[in-house]
């Protein structure tokens, strides 16, 4: 243990780096019920689902204890599921086998692009106020697909959305699960979203407003209906709003994990090194990109770095082996599958809305005095949920940052790598909203 983690190096021991994992995951395990309901909502069967969740998360966590040895587990995200339901598959039309064969192509790209260290050039280049706008904006976005999923808002032809209808009793079983969630997570307790959950499932089933489960343990649910049908379906990649949702997967991939691993990072200070960089970074991004690639052989989006890692820390994670022992948590998780019928929308709604509103905070980091900079910001953060998608919200910000910039007098400040983002914008707002009406005219 002393040789693979460097406990004593790190100021810790065995018993405090399991009690890190197991805590971190409580906290996150509400990923493996919310991810197959968001991507269930596609088509997708969400038993299968269950199983790619926590095998993506199996795989994710202990690479990243094995080759980074840092406290941070992975597991599908929930932008990237919402992403592909609503956006990809909902919206546009395209079956989840084509676009789980472009979630695929996507995370081999991905895996070449860290090899080559284009990664990070990238990521570099990309303003911060961008990358906080898209994250608050996934934030919002998710969020109401929340408070639409759990009735809080309903669809209106006058309005387009108006308040949804409280004569209705799941939509109180939403409403409680969110108030009680909110009370834990204000009070800082650990697992405050996973208790959240388990009581507005219990509250459901005693009022019997969630149908009581036959049993609870069971046989792992067979991974057949999704393994491999991104692989056996990319010969489908021939349209180009396929290739469009493929840059958008790289995109918000991109964003994701570096910033979460950064934030973590300053949350450990034996992960920082003189120059005050993260030791280890390639490591750390590999084991994201090797999980991606499993992830979408397993049947399931993109996997990311989670926040909720965060509360393993704070309880005295410091090594490799707080996240090994994630996955080996999510590896015994798959015996308890049958817990999926109870997770209905309205038990998973509060989740959305919580986790949003955590990921809403990045706004705070964003320069609003600069117009220059707030406008396309606001554009990107905006855009998601008021478009409901994501790749037109990231398109607006990244289009009119430029713009302002140059006519603000700041082309110093611009990155010659965000033309070419420009550039890319265009073609793919042509691909995805213009060619497709040209082509029935």
């Amino acid at each position: 243990m002393e040789r693979l983690f460097h406990l004593e190096e790190a100021k810790t021991n065995v018993r405090r780096e399991i009690l890190a994992g197991l805590t971190t995951f409580v906290s996150m395990a509400y990923i493996l019920f919310v991810n197959p309901q968001v991507l269930g909502d596609s088509g997708m069967n969400k038993g299968s689902l269950f199983t790619a969740t926590a095998l993506t998360a199996v795989v994710g966590s202990i690479l990243m204890g094995i080759l980074a040895n840092y406290p941070i587990a992975i597991a599908p995200g929930l932008g990237d599921n919402a992403f592909f339901s609503y956006s990809v598959v909902i919206a546009m039309g395209i079956p989840w086998q084509t676009a789980m064969a472009g979630v695929f192509v996507a995370s081999l790209i991905f895996l070449v692009l860290s090899l080559m260290k284009i990664r990070e050039v990238v990521i570099n280049a990309i303003p911060k106020d961008l990358k906080l706008a898209v994250a608050a904006g996934l934030g919002i976005f998710i969020a109401f697909v929340g408070l639409q999923g759990g009735g809080l808002i309903t669809a209106s032809k006058s309005s387009l959305v108006a308040i949804g209808s409280f004569a209705v009793p799941t939509t109180w079983l939403t409403i409680v699960g969110l108030l009680v969630t909110a009370i834990l997570m204000a009070r800082k307790i650990p697992g405050a979203i996973f208790i959240g959950m388990v009581f507005t499932t219990i509250v459901g089933l005693v009022t019997k407003l969630i149908p009581m489960p036959s049993h609870i343990v069971s046989t792992i649910p067979s991974l057949k209906p999704t393994f491999g049908v991104g692989v056996m379906h990319i010969s489908d990649i021939t349209h180009p709003q396929l290739w469009a949702v493929v840059i958008i997967f790289l995109l918000v991939a991109f964003f994701d994990t570096a910033g979460t691993l950064i934030g973590l990072a300053e949350q450990v200070d034996v992960m920082q090194d003189e120059d005050g960089k993260m030791p280890r970074i390639g490591h750390a991004l590999m084991a994201d990109s090797i999980s991606m690639v499993s992830g979408a052989v397993f049947g399931t989006t993109p996997p990311t770095a989670y926040v909720e890692s965060s509360a393993g820390i704070a309880v005295g994670g410091r090594t490799g082996l707080t996240s090994i022992t994630v996955g080996v948590m999510f590896a015994l998780s798959m015996f308890f599958s049958p817990l999926l019928s109870v997770v209905t929308t309205n038990v998973t709604a509060p989740v959305l809305i919580i986790v949003g509103t955590l990921m809403a905070q990045s706004m705070k980091g964003i320069r609003w005095d600069r117009f220059e900079i707030a406008l396309p910001a606001f554009l990107t953060i905006v855009g998601m949920p008021l478009t409901y998608n994501i790749s037109y919200g990231i398109a607006f910000g990244f289009l009119v940052y430029p713009i302002t910039m140059l006519a603000a007098g700041k082309r110093k400040e611009i990155n010659p790598i965000m033309y070419g983002l420009f550039v890319v914008f265009v073609i793919l707002l042509y691909i995805i909203n213009i060619l497709p009406k040209a082509s029935l005219a």
